[in-house]
């Protein structure tokens, strides 16, 4: 009867606004998201957020038998498909916290400092590769001039912090030399944009929010996709073209991970975007100083450095989950 309950709460939770729903153990009291800093925090200060899709609602269902403490809970609203729920206590919930299901497609996001606002005007900067596409643009040029082998392997050393950037971005751009600059038209043409993506802009643009794309690969595919999305900035490194074919050189200042970082600074001082309202993402350790610079910095489907560096992280659903850990 239990579980049965605790399901209840949930279908309580997302289809109605009753003030309370009460189990054999605790009293769920309901709230709305913004109501938070002036009328719950007093009380219940410790807070920690739920972002799911539908496929987990019998897992959230099953971990809520966990919670015998009353609470208060917000329904987070937003304009995707996924679930949000905001927990309230009076108490960190550590035991049932640490409960929480890791074989679902789920995110727990413990609250821990101030959240950017939603609805106050923002920056999201946001690496390229494998954060906002599902590719690595280098790995992919590669394979088609046929040295793709060579090149993934650099690039995964790269990602894991294990090679000076600069570095292997020259020894990688070397290895393409002499291949047609068509390979570049071709890709740009089939860029797989990451799920969530474009719901992601579509929500956060409308509140005066400011997206830029800061990567360490290349000017055309980063173009391609500010003109694709809209997007206010993109940064990148220039590959050198002479005679139709690609020198294996870059030309100009290299986009490596302390440039990317000054984007925040260079953005919010150009946009006059007020401190606690600058964000980034990303996935790979050439993004740590640029999530650190970030007054909220995100891991997205990221390697263990960059884990262990960002205020947050998405590691099983999509672009949607960011607006989520917005303040409403």
């Amino acid at each position: 009867m239990e579980s049965q309950k605790n399901k209840q709460a949930l279908t309580w939770l997302f289809s109605g606004f009753d003030a309370s729903f009460t189990s054999n153990s605790n009293t769920l009291t309901r709230y709305f998201e913004d109501e938070f800093i002036n009328n719950i925090q007093i009380k219940q200060p410790h807070r920690f957020r739920v972002i799911f899709d539908e496929s987990a609602f019998d897992g959230i269902s099953q971990w809520f038998e966990g919670l015998e403490q009353d609470c208060s809970i917000a329904v987070l609203m937003r304009h995707n498909n996924l679930k949000g729920l905001e927990i309230a206590s009076s108490t960190r919930l550590t035991d049932f916290i640490e409960q929480f299901p890791k074989d679902i497609n789920a995110e727990l996001l413990e609250v821990t400092q101030a959240l950017p606002s939603f609805f106050k005007p923002g920056l999201l900067v946001m690496d390229m590769d494998s954060t906002a596409i599902q590719i690595e643009c280098i790995d992919e040029l590669a394979a088609m001039a046929g040295v793709g082998e060579a090149v993934s392997e650099v690039t995964e050393r790269a990602m894991q912090g294990e090679l000076d950037f600069e570095e292997s971005l020259r020894l990688r751009v070397s290895k393409l030399a002499g291949a047609s600059e068509d390979i570049i038209t071709t890709l740009c043409e089939n860029l797989p944009l990451m799920p969530g993506l474009e719901s992601l802009v579509a929500e956060l643009k409308p509140n005066d929010w400011k997206l830029v794309l800061a990567s360490g690969g290349f000017t055309p595919f980063v173009g391609h996709l500010k003109d694709l999305l809209k997007l206010d900035a993109a940064y990148a490194n220039e590959l050198v073209i002479e005679d139709g074919k690609l020198t294996g050189e870059v030309t100009g200042e290299v986009v490596d991970a302390q440039y990317k970082a000054d984007v925040i600074d260079k953005s919010s001082a150009a946009w006059q975007i007020a401190i606690g309202q600058r964000m980034a993402i990303g996935d790979g350790a050439n993004d740590i100083p640029m999530v650190n610079a970030a007054d909220f910095g995100v891991a997205f489907h990221a390697k263990p450095k960059l884990l262990a560096a960002a205020d947050a992280s998405i590691q099983k659903l999509d672009l949607r989950c960011l607006v989520f850990y917005l303040q409403g």
